[in-house]
């Protein structure tokens, strides 16, 4: 990976983790408790404590994927970044940057 190569990929993690953890913030009002003195009907309720369900499983998720770009942002420097883990080949550009946290190339993902 070239120098240009990793700048442009520094940029593009640096963009992802802005739009990350703005989601995040986003997500966390979405989880907030279901108070019980609100009026809602029984199917009302059920329904807010499902959604809630749901935004907590994305706020993990969002959680997991900032937590492994910063941890890209901090290894791109190294020798072995962009390495494939499992065949040690190069992992593809267009993947590191549709994906900048991949740890493995295409095909070795696709097994």
């Amino acid at each position: 990976m070239t120098g240009d190569q990793k700048a442009e990929l520094k940029n593009k993690i640096i963009e992802l983790l802005k739009k990350s953890e703005a989601d995040l913030i986003e997500i966390q009002k979405m989880t907030q408790p279901v108070k019980p003195e609100n009026s809602l009907g029984r199917i009302s309720r059920m329904d807010a404590i499902n959604n809630k369900s749901v935004m907590e499983a994305a706020q993990r998720n969002k959680e997991a994927k900032i937590a492994k770009l910063k941890l890209a942002m901090l290894k791109i420097e190294d020798d072995d970044f962009g390495i494939c883990k499992n065949c040690k080949n190069q992992i593809q550009s267009m993947r590191l940057m549709y994906l900048p946290e991949s740890t493995l190339c295409i095909r070795c993902a696709s097994r």
